[in-house]
């Protein structure tokens, strides 16, 4: 049995039209792939398919290696191949390998696809037998992100030169044949360790050192990491140059590259990177002044070469605040002196400082640019025009940012719909992004597709399919949150991003939800009633991707997921069932170094009172800063830390770190905050639990009434047989209990009978949709109502816009957790907190007086 079509395409755009064609046809087993290994990934395991099509770009040696790489997945090996050939492809016809049984030209897809498809199934039409080449090892010239970055391979068991790059080549001066067999010495000269030592080294760091060149030496440092390089083992090692400003040419071809990374928000981070990384530089920070907001300066970029910094306010920067007021400052070698005046630059210990405001045509100031070195600035002649030269292309680009954020810029919302389209969507993408990357937070992106939405365009007109997508548009808005963003993003795909995600659950019920609601008959003007459904892709930051872009593609490719498994369903997206089991062994083994390692963080997010909305508890969320791939999210490491058994060890570090800083607070604000720390239902069958908490509450002299354990209502009791012994030896203890997610399990009342609860939370899956589910209102009305005549305290987590807070004091909530008060905050950001709660209310005790 045929296991269906696969479509292998690197642009979306022609992607998408190959499946339109066949999905009209009839074939519903339609599977889309943009290369070769991802094509792998999904037919794992599966049967022969009845035909492949290949889009062919590039030249005959491109194709011939990517039929077959393709002949040797054992799913295409007997499959008819039919080659679609884009317009500026360089292969010929006649240069088409003999594994293809047709092609056509991409512009023939519409008209000729099908056809073609129908004349190989009448006669029987099969490839030759395509012989499999060589194995392809990873490239190594993608071992460190820098597209124009300075790079050397080096074979590891003799230490000498292999291959260089262009642009080493190009900054030094060398000739880079004659620097192939060398030893690294040649070329890298090391100041703290030797090349045998810095071949070893796998830890990326980045060792100072001297690189060649025609005149001399330029000073730097070099960082390497392992490649594979013509199938064995290598290092490569990246330089980057700390003396790239007193090169003219290398400021020159900076500027060109400068100019030439486009406008949006999200290439000023990429500019700012590649200014500071070519100038050499300790510092750079751009900022954008927001004057019609009133509100504080916003930074939008920031790189800094040494250790991670509690950086001081914007307020507190009499430099950026000088700079702001249109003023540019200019310190070759003595910026230690504005130290005094400065917290910034007395931190930081800069010699060499410059701030640029950014200017628009009107003079007006959008922003600023700072920069800055521990030693005196290099070239001033070359450094001056490169930084005003980055100042005009920073300012460009607020200004094009401010003219979308004012609505003056054309194709910002779509006409027909009123939703974001994609050029806004990707605005809004890129800065939760950011935002996410500060924060720690967890995000969802629903790409949603109506099936079959072509065949209304052409056989109703597009005047009904206008009428189908306004009524899609109201059903999805009506599904999600108002914190959330739902867009148009190509003719009847939409795409939704789900904020602040803290169980996957959560997310797949709004899947649910939306699949449904697109379910029931769209009714269009005539009455006429029309069957419309929608497949939808799910995909996860930062778990399955951590950039925009790859993010979206994995949704995308959930979505062809679903479609090729009959529509009208949600698919999450899913790596190769090895790739899952490789990433899930290094996480793990990751995660048994990560509390010896100091890569585990405790951040504390508020609770408040819901009539005065002051602080009155916290609650403690444990972290995973990678070191590799940054803030990994709780729901995505905390089943591996039960899977593997290390919640215990875990869950008891968090319980110590909590309790000595909230005794801590307690001893510095005397304000008697609760502090709230989970219990997973492996911690609460440990025999020891008891002692464990006793223990951390001695140790940090915490009192224990101001301790509450929390305990997710999804633990069984009969699954957990030391549950509730344990939670009475904590009730005897001092501490207070806590039912976490109320609301989700099968046994709240059971619960709330048995177990020795003084509080339950309002699970967010149910407050989130307050304004939204009348159904989900219902449940936290009751829920609270059913609290309070058992004497149990109610908070409610998920609280994002005022919707939530007004709907909860309506009905009586005592205390409400979320992002509409505060994020999760990492300590010194708690206390900074603190101390502001402090500030405003003896300033208010001084104003009474």
């Amino acid at each position: 049995m045929h296991a269906g079509i696969m479509v292998v395409a690197a642009q979306r755009e022609l992607r998408r039209a190959v499946f339109d064609a066949l999905d009209r046809d009839g074939h519903l087993a339609v599977h889309s792939a943009r290369d070769t290994t991802h094509a792998g990934i999904l037919l794992e395991g599966r049967a022969d398919l009845a035909l492949v099509v290949m889009v062919l770009e590039g030249d005959a040696r491109d194709a011939l290696a990517s039929v077959e790489q393709l002949r040797r997945l054992p799913a295409c090996a007997e499959a008819p191949l039919i080659a679609v050939l884009t317009e500026d492809a360089s292969i010929r016809p006649a240069q088409l390998p003999a594994g293809v049984s047709d092609w056509l030209y991409a512009s023939q897809i519409d008209s000729e696809l099908i056809a073609r498809w129908r004349r190989l199934q009448r006669t029987g039409a099969m490839p030759p037998a395509a012989s499999p080449g060589p194995g392809q090892g990873g490239d190594y010239r993608f071992a460190f992100d820098e597209t124009d970055g300075e790079w050397a391979i080096v074979d590891t068991s003799r230490g000498r030169l292999l291959e260089v790059s262009p642009a080493l080549i190009r900054r030094s001066g060398l000739v880079g044949d004659r620097l192939i067999g060398l030893p690294l010495t040649e070329l890298l000269e090391f100041q703290e360790v030797t090349a045998e030592q810095a071949i070893a080294d796998d830890s990326r760091r980045w060792h100072p050192c001297r690189r060649r060149t025609r005149e001399g030496y330029d000073s730097g440092e070099a960082s390497a990491r392992p490649v594979r390089h013509a199938g064995a083992d290598a290092v490569a090692f990246a330089f980057r140059s700390d003396k790239a400003g007193a090169r003219a040419e290398v400021a020159l071809s900076l500027l060109a590259r400068l100019f030439g990374t486009g406008s949006g928000d999200d290439s000023i981070d990429t500019a700012a990177r590649m200014i500071y990384e070519e100038l050499g530089l300790d510092y750079l920070a751009v900022w954008s002044a927001r004057p019609e907001e009133g509100g504080a300066p916003l930074q939008l970029a920031q790189w800094w070469s040494g250790e991670e910094q509690l950086w001081p306010s914007p307020q507190l920067q009499s430099s950026l605040r000088l700079v702001l007021s249109g003023q540019a400052m200019l310190h070759p070698g003595d910026a230690r002196r504005l130290a005094a005046m400065d917290p910034l630059l007395e931190q930081l210990g800069l010699s060499g400082f410059a701030g640029l405001p950014l200017l628009d045509e009107r003079h007006s100031v959008l922003g600023a640019l700072l920069a800055g070195t521990r030693q005196p600035f290099g070239e001033l002649t070359i450094i001056e025009p490169v930084l005003r030269c980055a100042a005009a292309r920073f300012a460009h680009a607020l200004e094009l940012r401010r003219t979308r954020e004012q609505g003056r810029a054309e194709g910002l919302l779509d006409a027909l719909t009123g939703l974001p389209n994609r050029l806004l969507f990707n605005d809004r993408l890129d800065t939760i992004i950011r935002e996410a990357n500060r924060t720690g937070e967890c995000f969802a992106m629903l790409f949603v597709d109506l099936d079959r939405f072509k065949t209304i365009n052409d056989t109703l007109g597009h005047a009904v399919g206008d009428q189908v997508l306004i009524t899609a548009t109201q059903r999805l808005r009506t599904s999600v949150r108002a914190s959330d963003t739902v867009a148009r993003y190509a003719g009847d795909e939409f795409v939704v991003i789900l904020r602040h995600i803290v169980k996957s659950e959560d997310v797949l019920r709004i899947a649910e939800k939306i699949v449904q609601v697109m379910e029931a008959p769209f009714r269009i003007d005539d009455g006429t009633e029309l069957q419309v459904t929608a497949s939808i892709g799910v995909s996860f930051f930062p778990d399955d991707a951590p950039d925009a872009e790859t993010l979206l593609k994995h949704a995308d490719e959930a979505m062809y997921a679903a479609k090729s498994l009959g529509r009208n369903n949600y698919q999450i997206y899913e790596i190769s069932a090895e790739q899952a089991q490789q990433q899930n062994m290094a996480l793990k083994s990751g995660l048994r170094h990560a509390e010896h390692n100091g890569e585990l963080r405790v951040f504390y997010q508020p609770q408040v009172d819901a009539a005065s909305e002051d602080i009155v508890g916290m609650e403690a969320l444990v972290r995973w800063e990678h070191p590799e791939l940054g803030f990994i999210g709780p729901g995505f490491f905390i089943p591996l830390a039960e899977e593997t058994g290390l919640i215990v060890s875990i869950g008891e570090w968090v319980l110590r770190t909590a309790c000595r800083q909230a005794q801590e607070w307690e001893r510095k604000f005397g304000l008697r905050l609760r502090l709230g720390v989970n219990l997973s239902a492996v911690q609460l069958m440990q025999p020891n639990l008891l002692e464990v908490v006793s223990s951390a509450l001695q140790e940090s002299g915490l009192d224990p009434g101001l301790l509450e354990m929390e305990v997710t209502e999804s633990i069984s009791i009969k699954a957990a047989p030391n549950l509730v012994e344990n939670l009475h030896g904590l009730h005897r203890l001092g501490c207070r209990i806590a039912i976490d997610d109320f609301g989700t399990g099968a046994a709240s009342l059971d619960y709330l009978r048995k177990l020795p609860a003084d509080r339950i939370k309002i699970d967010q899956s149910f407050v989130r949709n307050i304004g939204v589910d009348p159904d989900d209102e219902a449940i936290v009305r009751a829920t609270i109502e059913m609290a309070h005549r058992l004497k149990r305290g109610v908070v409610a987590e998920g609280v994002e816009i005022e919707q939530h807070l007004h709907f909860l004091r309506a009905n009586r909530c005592d205390e409400l957790q979320g992002y509409l008060f505060c994020r999760p905050l990492p300590t010194p950001a708690f206390e900074k907190l603190l101390l502001e709660r402090q500030r405003l209310l003896a300033t208010a005790d001084e104003g009474e007086a």
